[in-house]
C-alpha cells in the first residue's frame, strides 16, 4: 500500500482540486453515515461526474491495495457506507442523471446518484411510478437502495429494491465492468442482478441501474387508527392479513413515536393513543370499492378507539408525513438513540412486541416502536443518556437482545437496513459457520483483494468485534483510527 502522499499524488491524475477532497473539514464531513455512533476519517473523498472515472479510480485502488467505499446521500442506519481507515470515499451524487425513460417498456435507466422520489418525479407525467418508498426517499440514492435492497411503506404489496431493479452495469472491485440481466422482466440464467442487489458494497459499484416502473394508482384509501395498546393494533394487522386483503401499507406507531411526530410535523394523530395502525388501500376504484367495507368491518371491531380516514390527498400526506418523520423526530425525545431493524414472523408480532417492551423496562430505557406492520419489520427506536456513563452499554445490549430474539422466532437480524458494521456480529444467530464461508466465498470472487467496502457484514478476523461507540479507541483492533 502506497504512503497517503503518494495515492493523493496518484488521485490528482484523475481529479481536479475542486473534486479531490483532503481538508479535515471535508474528512469530517463523510466520516459517519446515518448510524452516528460509528466514524472514521477517510484519507481523501473522491466525487467523480463520469462512470470513467469511477473505474479508473477502482482500477488505481486495486492496483495499489487501497480499500474505498461507494456513498450516495450516507442514510445508511447500519453503519454500511462508513469509510475505512486509510482508504477513500467515492461520492456518487453528482452521477445523477436519469440516462432514459421508456413509458411504453415502463423502464428507466437511471445513474446511482439519482434520488430516488426523483425517478417517481421524472416517470409521472407518463402516469408511472417507481413503487419502493424508504422514509428518507426524498434524498436516498438508487445506487444505496440497491446496495442495501432497501424497502419502505409500501413494500408489503410492491416487495423490496431488489423485485424492482432489472439490470446493473457494474463496476468490480477487480476494475471488470460487467452487465446483468437486461431491460425484459423476463431473464435467462442465475439472477446476476438480485445477487447483486443488497451486496452492501462488497461486490464493486453500480454505475447504471434499470429500474421497473409502474403504473400510478387510480385511488387511495388511507385509515389511521387509535388503539389503547400495541397489541390489539397487531392483532389487527393479522386480522386484516387473514381476511385475504394485500393493503399497500400497514404501519404501526407507539406512544413514543406518535408524540415524537406530532412535536416535529403536528400530523393531527389522536391524542392518549397507545399505538396507532396507518391502513392504506390502494387499486382501481372498482377494487376498493369491494375492499373499503371489509376493512371497516374488521376495524370496527378490532376495538379501535378512533377511525379516522383522509378525506382528501392533503389528509393523506399529513398522515405519511408523520410516519416518514418518525426517525428524525424521535431526536427530540433524546438526541442520542439507536435505530434498530429486525424483522419476525408476522404471527408473532404481538408477542414480538410484549418481549421488546420487557426488555426496555428489563435495561430501563425508553424505547419507541415504528415498523411495517404488514411484513414484521421492526423499527424499534432506543433511546440512551449519551452523557451518562453505562447508559450507551446498557443500549447497545438492548439493541441486541432485540435481535437475538428476532432470530429466535424464526424472523432475521434485518429487514432493510441492511447488516453493515452494526449487526455483523449477529450475523451468526441466522446462519451456519458453512453459511458465512459460504457467503465469503461469492464476495471473494468479486473482491479477490478485498478493497471494498471491506469490514462489512462478516463477523470474524476480517471484521473485529465493535462495540457501537464511534470515537472511542479502537486503533489496537486495526479497524479504527482518530485524529
Amino acid at each position: 500500500m502506497p504512503t497517503d502522499n503518494a495515492f493523493v499524488s496518484l488521485l490528482e491524475t484523475i481529479y481536479p482540486p475542486g473534486r479531490l477532497l483532503l481538508e479535515a473539514g471535508s474528512r469530517v464531513s463523510y466520516q459517519s453515515d446515518g448510524l452516528t455512533a460509528f466514524a472514521v476519517k477517510p484519507m481523501a473523498i473522491v466525487v467523480p461526474e463520469t462512470s470513467e472515472e469511477v473505474i479508473d479510480t477502482i482500477k488505481l485502488c486495486k492496483r495499489e491495495n487501497v480499500p474505498f467505499v461507494a456513498r450516495g446521500s450516507g442514510t445508511s442506519l447500519s453503519g454500511g457506507s462508513l469509510p475505512v481507515d486509510g482508504g477513500i470515499v467515492i461520492a456518487l451524487n453528482r452521477l445523477n442523471r436519469i440516462l432514459a425513460l421508456d413509458p411504453t417498456l415502463r423502464i428507466a435507466r437511471v445513474e446511482p446518484g439519482v434520488i430516488n422520489l426523483d425517478v417517481t418525479r421524472a416517470a409521472a407525467p407518463h402516469g408511472l411510478r417507481y413503487a419502493p418508498d424508504p422514509s428518507s426517499q426524498q434524498i436516498c440514492t438508487i445506487g444505496g437502495n440497491l446496495a442495501f435492497n432497501a424497502g419502505g411503506a409500501h413494500c408489503l404489496k410492491y416487495g423490496m429494491t431488489s423485485n424492482h431493479v432489472i439490470a446493473v452495469r457494474a463496476v468490480l472491485a477487480t476494475g471488470e465492468v460487467v452487465e446483468f440481466g437486461g431491460d425484459s422482466l423476463e431473464g435467462v440464467g442465475p439472477d446476476w442482478t438480485a445477487l447483486f442487489a443488497g451486496s452492501e458494497g462488497l461486490f464493486g459499484v453500480a454505475l447504471e441501474i434499470t429500474l421497473r416502473l409502474l403504473p400510478e394508482v387510480q385511488a387511495f384509501h388511507t385509515v389511521l387508527v387509535a388503539y389503547d395498546s400495541l397489541e390489539a393494533a397487531g392483532q389487527a394487522v393479522s386480522d386484516i392479513v387473514s381476511s385475504g386483503m394485500l393493503p399497500g401499507a400497514m404501519e404501526i406507531m407507539d406512544a413514543l413515536a406518535i408524540a415524537a411526530a406530532e412535536a416535529a410535523v403536528h400530523a393531527g394523530y389522536p391524542d392518549g393513543a397507545d399505538a396507532v395502525l396507518i391502513v392504506e388501500l390502494e387499486g382501481t376504484e372498482e377494487q376498493l370499492a369491494c375492499e373499503i367495507p371489509l376493512l371497516s368491518k374488521i376495524l370496527d371491531s378490532s376495538g379501535a378507539k378512533e377511525v379516522r380516514v383522509a378525506v382528501d390527498d392533503q389528509e393523506r400526506a399529513l398522515i405519511w408525513k408523520g410516519r416518514k418523520s418518525a426517525f428524525s423526530a424521535v431526536g427530540r425525545l433524546s438526541p442520542d438513540f439507536i435505530v434498530q431493524d429486525g424483522v419476525v414472523p408476522r404471527a408473532r408480532l404481538g408477542e414480538a412486541l410484549s418481549e421488546v417492551k420487557r426488555l426496555g423496562e428489563e435495561y430501563n430505557l425508553r424505547v419507541a416502536n415504528v415498523f411495517h406492520a404488514g411484513d414484521g419489520n421492526l423499527h424499534p427506536l432506543i433511546l440512551y443518556e449519551g452523557s451518562v456513563k453505562g447508559s450507551l452499554e446498557r443500549a447497545e445490549k438492548l439493541a441486541g437482545a432485540i435481535l437475538n430474539m428476532c432470530a429466535r422466532m424464526g424472523g432475521s437480524i434485518t429487514g432493510e437496513h441492511g447488516v453493515g458494521m452494526e449487526k455483523r456480529d449477529y450475523l451468526g444467530e441466522m446462519f451456519s459457520e458453512e453459511d458465512i464461508a459460504f457467503m465469503k466465498r461469492i464476495r471473494d470472487a468479486y473482491d479477490p483483494e478485498f478493497v471494498s467496502n471491506p469490514g462489512k457484514m462478516f463477523p470474524g478476523k476480517e471484521a473485529p468485534a465493535l462495540s457501537m461507540r464511534g470515537l472511542h479507541p479502537l486503533e489496537q483492533a486495526g479497524v479504527l483510527s482518530r485524529e
